[in-house]
């Protein structure tokens, strides 16, 4: 093969690779310009909400040794994956820490570490602590779900609220056992009433 030739190719070969790199960048950048803010910041404050239920959890279960808080951790750390998914697929900066109960939101590093002060009080405590976790959940979940039409998100979202409620129901179902009748703390009482009087509801937990 000629110099001349072996030029030609070499070019070529140069073309294709700043051209799959342009391509690369031009697709991450429209990936994240589908999302509008509102929708941008729901999906990073989602992840570390659930990372905040899933920490809470699993140090209240090395507290208490309550089984419900481990088997419910396990189940946040699916809900966590979920929304990670969603920030892979739209080229996000993934906000999660990698310590328990760190945070990069300064509001959750303060809700975390009032948590686990009042659910190291007693395993009563540490119940409550669970359910107004997972009522809070729900309405952010509720609030995000409006702030979309992105068939993706509301997936991904519509099932964590359904894991919310399902954990609810454990969480006050629970107390219960120990002669307490949860009173919701965010959630109106009609709209808990309507969610613990019903079943559990099978698909993502």
């Amino acid at each position: 093969m000629s110099g001349k030739v072996v030029g030609i190719v070499l070019l070529v070969v140069l073309a294709m690779m700043v051209a799959g790199c342009t391509a690369q960048q031009q697709t991450a950048q429209t990936s994240t310009s589908k999302l509008s803010i509102a929708e941008k910041d729901g999906i990073l404050y989602m992840r570390e909400e659930e990372k905040l239920a899933r920490d809470v959890y699993q140090t209240l279960y090395n507290k208490w040794k309550l089984q419900i808080f481990a088997n419910i951790a396990e189940s946040e750390q699916k809900h966590m994956d979920s929304v990670k998914k969603l920030i892979d697929n739209y080229n996000l900066e993934d906000p999660a820490k990698e310590g328990v109960g760190e945070f990069t939101n300064p509001k959750l590093q303060e809700l975390y570490n009032k948590l686990v002060e009042d659910g190291s009080k007693s395993i009563e405590n540490a119940l409550k602590v669970g359910a107004m976790i997972e009522e809070i959940d729900i309405i952010d979940l509720k609030k995000h779900l409006s702030e979309t039409n992105k068939e993706d998100i509301k997936l991904v979202y519509e099932n964590l609220m359904r894991g919310s409620r399902n954990h609810l129901r454990a969480f006050t179902s629970n107390l219960e056992n120990y002669g307490i009748s949860y009173e919701p703390q965010y959630l109106s009482k009609e709209e808990y009433e309507q969610i613990v009087s019903s079943p559990m509801e099978k698909g993502t937990k």
